[in-house]
């Protein structure tokens, strides 16, 4: 379906970005390597649970994976909010945030449907 794969994109989009941001995030100190660390895994995480979701053995088992896609999304959004409000490179960082939030949202309404039927 071109749904999933274009979300698949973005999944993927996401993490490569925050990848190539990263060593100047790092640059600031331990605190915020830290974030940057738990912000890398989180939205690497998204991609790699909507790979998994396209494997389920059931729209249960999607609906599951998903889920856990749609956790590490709002993690991600969390951890660039929280960069964002240290102001760490705002005009590189709230793009990423937009479409973690949109990314957010398009996982609930996924896992909402997949949940009713």
């Amino acid at each position: 379906m071109r749904w999933r794969t274009t979300v698949i994109e973005r999944a993927f989009a996401q993490p490569s970005a925050i990848l190539k941001l990263s060593p100047e995030v790092n640059g600031l100190g331990p605190q915020h390597r830290h974030i940057v660390d738990q912000l890398f895994r989180s939205a690497s995480a998204v991609g790699a649970c909507l790979e998994e979701a396209e494997a389920a053995s059931s729209r249960r088992d999607m609906a599951h994976k998903q889920g856990i896609a749609l956790r590490e999304a709002r993690e991600a959004e969390y951890w660039l909010r929280m960069l964002l409000g240290a102001g760490v490179l705002p005009e590189r960082l709230q793009p990423l945030r937009k479409e973690a939030g949109e990314l957010v949202a398009i996982l609930t309404v996924s896992v909402k449907k997949l949940r009713q039927e």
